[in-house]
């Protein structure tokens, strides 16, 4: 079968691997026929990182947790990239009572067995049993991660999988969805909870790191009943994007000027060491910001000071897609919220190794299902 690998910044190829088998009862192999590019994974693809943060992992300036994600070497090619699918059930494991070959089925980013004490939580990308010691266990980030491989495959094994593997709704376009393992989630987790705790509340989105996850956030912010959804980014197109999804888009000058102040909810998804700080500094009194970010340097220069004194709540932390997805997929059905808006591309997973490296706020591979129930 074919794994796609990165290589190197801007090379993506095609590798032939032997047929994943099931090894647990528990266990089954599905085909992706969708799969989002996660924005994460534009990082090396699209710039030179890898010595650099090598070097800095060793003089002290990258956090260690990087190398415990992404290798000695992050980002070090070749290896197994994606991890965000939508995928036919090809085969399962005799314990697997629920799935049948041919089911449509989201595969979350992370690894997670259902049953331990983190995933009752619900910190499922935290999972005990899957990490086995490791940071995370996850498809696309490689050996580091564990032995899954990526997700622009033409097939993959999926353990825990009467848990891991959340069925589409009837009726529900995968190109919806197409970043549910992911992204999609990500952006749910921002805002939706919080909405829910503040009906009404004003949302701030500063994107550009996480280029479909803020685009994502403001929607769903919009969608659930936000006073006001500001949404601030240095691309004309997501503009446009965050415009049609509802949003008030707010073109970033140099110098970083908030449209306002005094946000209920602020979503940080600039992925930079001055988007946490003006993110922190726009959220009211009491307010909750959360990070989605890379933030890999050792000192960001949070002002945790002024976090204290006016009570701010900061999330920083992983996505716990399973944990969300079954609620986020019957919502998006249930009311034809048009996720896709934010794709930007969408190509025939056959031309994966070029589609890949493009420079898009979101790209999605896709081919057609073999199994008709």
């Amino acid at each position: 079968m074919r794994e796609l690998n990165f290589i190197s910044t801007g090379k993506l190829e095609w590798i032939e691997r032997i047929d994943p088998k099931l090894l647990t009862g528990d266990d089954a192999i599905v085909r992706p026929i969708v799969v989002g590019r996660c924005d994460a994974d534009t990082l090396p693809i699209h710039r030179r990182v890898s010595r650099a943060m090598q070097a800095g992992l060793k003089t002290g300036l990258i956090d260690p947790a990087v190398g415990s994600i992404c290798g000695p070497v992050p980002f070090q090619g070749p290896f197994a990239i994606g991890h965000e699918a939508i995928a036919e059930v090809v085969e399962t494991g005799p314990y697997v009572k629920g799935l049948r070959a041919g089911d449509k089925v989201v595969v979350p980013w992370s690894v997670s067995c259902g049953r331990c004490g983190m995933c009752r939580r619900g910190l499922t990308s935290k999972c005990s049993i899957a990490r086995n010691g490791r940071t995370i266990a996850a498809y696309g980030f490689g050996p580091a991660c564990g032995p899954y491989g990526g997700m622009v495959a033409d097939l993959i094994r999926v353990p825990f999988a009467e848990h891991m593997l959340v069925p589409l709704p009837g009726g529900l376009d995968p190109l919806r969805v197409a970043a549910a393992s992911d992204n999609l989630s990500d952006g749910w987790r921002t805002v939706v909870p919080q909405l829910r705790d503040r009906p009404g509340a004003s949302v701030l989105v500063l994107g550009g790191g996480g280029k479909s996850i803020g685009l994502y956030a403001a929607g769903l912010a919009v969608a659930h009943g936000a006073s006001k959804v500001d949404y601030v980014d240095t691309s004309h197109r997501r503009l446009e994007v965050a415009e049609a999804l509802g949003a008030d888009s707010h073109q970033q000058s140099r110098k970083f000027v908030s449209p306002g102040s005094g946000y209920d909810i602020v979503v940080e998804a600039s992925s930079t060491g001055t988007g946490i700080r003006n993110a922190v500094r726009a959220t009211a009194p009491g307010g909750i910001c959360t990070a989605i970010g890379y933030y890999f340097r050792t000192n960001t220069g949070i002002p945790l000071m002024h976090m204290y004194a006016n009570d701010i709540t900061l999330h920083v932390g992983v996505s716990h897609p399973r944990a969300v997805l079954p609620e986020l997929l019957d919502w998006v059905n249930s009311n034809n919220f048009p996720a896709e808006k934010v794709t930007s591309h969408v190509a025939d997973f056959d031309d994966a190794p070029t589609a890949y490296a493009e420079h898009a706020t979101k790209l999605v591979l896709q081919r057609p299902a073999l199994i008709q129930h």
